[in-house]
């Protein structure tokens, strides 16, 4: 099988925030960083966090008032700080490129294949697309809002609730050979308590099995790591349309390097056709 793209790789907030200190995790950035190259596109949560936490350090005080307005402060506080970080640790002989997008950018087709050309020609060019869903403009209000107004004219609808289902969407937009999704966590358990439980293979003899064995997956999976996370649940329920084009995912552990888990070395759950 033909694939277009060698890696589309999604880091949630919480795997980017050092807990102790209340501030970006600058080790594990860097790290991560380090490894990132032309033929990867990277999905980036963190920003509404970064900014809350920015915010916070400069004034003594979160904000206050309407929540929606709250994660629109934060979250363009946020990009800046995320996007100079990353452009610290990358490679300097690599261009970085930040890349906001809406669910608009993947429901209407001339929106989508301008996206995916872009994409396409960073790795001609040199660069590594670092992309993030557009919390500074797109308020929870006016998406639903967008959202029905679709559903009432197509029967498959991208809503991009969170970027987990971002990620998979670009890994399907630009055809990625591997979809990895890094957590705070080293994939997905029959049981969250117990780190023994990891379910290190969800895999099947053809796509159809292996979407059954993903749905039976889906009754181990309850909570999520944070308010307003979707959790594991979702994680697998977004991969699906991945999955089916033939894109090996991995969820993984941000602990580990880029290197170790996708040579097989690092503990994770993969997920595709054997």
């Amino acid at each position: 099988m033909k694939f277009d793209t060698e890696l589309v790789g999604k880091i949630g907030s919480m795997a980017l925030i050092d807990k102790e200190r209340n501030i970006l995790d600058y080790t594990l950035i860097a790290k991560l960083s380090s490894e990132l190259r032309p033929g990867y596109v990277w999905v980036t949560s963190g920003a509404t966090e970064t900014g809350r936490l920015d915010y916070v350090k400069r004034t003594g005080k979160e904000l206050k008032g309407d929540p929606e307005d709250v994660k629109t402060d934060y979250s363009a506080q946020g990009q800046s700080i995320l996007m100079a970080t990353y452009r610290q640790y990358v490679d300097s002989k690599y261009s970085i490129r930040q890349v906001l997008v809406e669910h608009q950018h993947f429901n209407d087709p001339q929106k989508r294949e301008h996206l995916k050309q872009m994409l396409v020609r960073c790795k001609q060019q040199n660069a590594i697309p670092i992309i993030n869903y557009n919390d500074a403009i797109s308020t929870e209000e006016s998406r639903r809002f967008e959202i029905q107004s679709l559903k009432t004219k197509n029967a498959k609808v991208v809503e991009c609730v969170d970027n987990d289902e971002t990620a998979s969407q670009i890994a399907c937009l630009v055809k990625a050979k591997t979809l990895l999704i890094l957590t705070s966590t080293e994939g997905i358990y029959k049981d969250s308590k117990n780190p023994d439980t990891l379910i290190e293979s969800i895999s099947g003899k053809d796509v159809y099995e292996v979407l059954e064995n993903i749905n039976e997956c889906e009754n181990y999976c309850n909570g999520a790591s944070r308010a307003g996370a979707n959790g594991a649940k979702a994680k697998l329920e977004y991969v699906k349309d991945a999955v089916k084009q033939g894109t090996t995912v991995i969820i993984a552990s941000a602990k580990h390097t880029l290197k170790d888990i996708l040579s097989g070395k690092a503990r994770a759950t993969r997920i595709g056709v054997k």
